[in-house]
């Protein structure tokens, strides 16, 4: 039994797990080694690092160091892509008026859309405005169209954010006008293809396409801020006296240089559409109206420069009424029998005009109206210019255009005749353009030195004697001079009770340097309306609708505001203030 036990031990087979136990140098050998590969990284990175840093500081030096003009030219660079396709137009005292710019248009092209569910959405959270039925018609039918042809920089980053092929981002140039409605009816407006279709763009469309106004600019002599002050007067003036259009002219008289030019209602410029109604025409240049009794000025003036009245002229037993064809010519107010020819026009008699004309005579009163040229179509820098109503002179049409109705002209054109009057007969060619004027070229003189200190001594008794009709623009310190004229509106050959009154008004009248025409179309009464002279003596609203009444007192408001800045940039209305 024991043997065999020994025999069974004998047959186990025994298993040792022993540790595998490196050699000391084994392991510091490779320890070693990993050190060595970390620092040569190490060492690698530095290098390149500091190439980096030894290339970059070279590059600041040398720029640094690099002469200016090199500057200049590598700046200007930048602005190569953008060449201008038509100058600027500037005012006088160089603000823009208008100007060209980039702007990007955005447009779709279907075919390319991988999801027109999702460019739709995209489109409609970017373009709120967008009607979707209509987006979906355009996608279906999988032709290009465009979404917006002005886009805001917001809607250009977030197209170009959405990354989709098929919206296409176009830049082109845009005219822009910063004064908006300022000046509508002067600058007018180019169309898609840099073409000038009104006003000024369209008059100097070639000259603002030529290397010269591209490079340098357009300069007017309109005065943005003096522009700025008339329309404001002008648009109270329309709510204060509710009437449905309004203009105003400030003019050199001198060099016809234009300073303000604004007709109402106007419109911004930077959005374009089609203007059908004719409230929004150029009253100054292309509208044509009967004036009224700022006519009666050049009656006087004609029988002074003919040597058959002189201002002290009587003339006795003035009716209050006559007739003439048939048809009746009276007073506006009850009115003195006996009036000298001076008391005439302060006092704005019909009668005695119709009197004044008659000893004159058709001949040399139609002479006399045709040198101020109020007759014929004008030349002036833009295309948008009216053409008085053609008549025939009859002793029934010279007694009417002694008073001034039955004839038309425009208002730039009676600005005209009213400043050679007052600059002592001398012509004048009204513009627009700041190079054309010239104060000390050789003019020809058409009315005497004598009749032009007359007749301004005359309207300056208008505006300052108690009987005038023209006291609301007696304003201290401006020596304002000028006659009124009220008229009724001809509509398709009848006359009707809508008015259009005007004032016209020079000033510092004893040595005239501005021309200031005051116009508005069918005024109201305003009978709660209080205006406020400069005395602080207040005047409550009257029921008579007359231009004594409204346009005066808007006139005076005027050159209230404007007359301290034309003082301080003109010597010679300072010296007589």
């Amino acid at each position: 039994m024991k043997s065999r036990k020994r025999k069974n031990k004998s047959k186990k087979k025994s298993f040792f797990f022993e540790d595998y136990i490196e050699p000391e140098s084994l392991i510091d050998s490779k320890k070693l080694d990993l050190v060595k590969v970390s620092l040569s990284r190490v060492n690698f990175l530095f290098f390149i690092f500091f190439c980096f840093v030894i290339v970059f500081t070279v590059k600041i030096i040398y720029l640094s160091l690099s002469p200016l003009p090199n500057k200049i030219i590598s700046s200007e660079n930048t602005n190569k892509n953008f060449i201008k396709k038509r100058g600027d137009i500037l005012d006088r005292n160089g603000i823009i008026l208008a100007r060209n710019i980039d702007i990007y248009s955005a447009g779709v092209r279907p075919y390319l859309a991988k999801d027109k569910k999702k460019l739709l959405i995209n489109l409609r959270l970017i373009f709120p405005e967008l009607e979707t039925y209509k987006i979906k018609l355009k996608l279906k039918k999988n032709k290009f169209f465009y979404i917006k042809k002005k886009l805001t920089e917001n809607e250009k980053t977030n197209l170009f954010l959405l990354g989709d092929k098929s919206i296409l981002l176009e830049k082109h140039q845009f005219r822009i006008y910063p004064q908006k409605n300022l000046l509508s009816h002067i600058l007018g407006q180019i169309d898609d293809d840099n073409t000038g279709i009104s006003g000024v763009e369209k008059f100097f469309d070639k000259d603002l396409k030529t290397k010269l106004l591209i490079n340098s600019s357009l300069e007017l002599t309109l005065d943005s801020n003096l522009q700025h002050i008339v329309r404001e007067e002008l648009i109270g003036a329309q709510s204060d006296f509710n009437a449905i259009g309004s203009a105003a002219l400030l003019m050199d008289v001198n060099n016809g240089e234009i300073l303000s030019f604004v007709s109402l209602p106007d419109y911004d410029l930077n959005k374009r559409f089609s203007i059908n109604d004719d409230i929004y025409t150029n009253k100054i240049t292309k509208g044509v109206y009967e004036m009224g009794s700022v006519f009666k000025t050049f009656t006087l003036a004609a029988g002074l420069e003919n040597g058959i009245i002189d201002q002290k002229t009587m003339f006795t037993n003035l009716k209050h009424k006559i007739f003439c064809a048939g048809r009746e010519i009276s007073e506006h107010d009850n009115l003195p029998k006996n009036l000298s020819a001076e008391q005439i026009l302060i006092q704005s008699s019909n009668i005695g005009a119709v009197r004044i004309a008659q000893k004159i005579g058709i001949e040399k009163y139609k002479d006399f109206l045709n040198s101020l040229n109020l007759f014929k179509t004008t030349n002036f820098d833009l295309e948008e210019i009216g053409t008085p109503i053609p008549f025939r002179w009859g002793k029934c049409k010279l007694a009417t255009a002694s008073f001034g109705h039955g004839i038309t002209t425009t208002p730039l054109q009676l600005a005209r005749a009213y400043a050679i009057l007052g600059n002592g007969g001398y012509e004048i060619q009204p513009t627009i353009l700041k190079t054309r004027s010239n104060e000390y070229e050789q003019k020809k003189q058409i009315v005497s030195t004598e009749t032009s200190k007359i007749v301004n001594s005359i309207l300056r008794k208008i505006v300052s004697n108690k009987e005038g009709t023209a006291n609301f623009a007696n304003i201290d310190g401006y020596e304002v001079g000028g006659k009124t004229g009220t008229a009724l509106k001809s509509i398709e050959g009848v006359y009707t009770e809508k008015k259009f009154n005007t004032f016209v008004s020079l000033f510092p009248i004893s040595k005239p340097k501005y021309v200031l025409l005051v116009i508005l179309d069918e005024p109201k009464p305003a009978p709660y309306f209080v205006y406020e002279f400069s005395n602080g003596y207040k005047h409550k609203g009257e029921k008579r609708n007359t231009s004594g009444w409204n346009t005066v007192v808007v006139a005076g408001k005027i050159i209230e505001k404007i007359g301290p800045i034309l003082a301080i940039n003109n010597l010679q209305a300072s010296n007589k203030f």
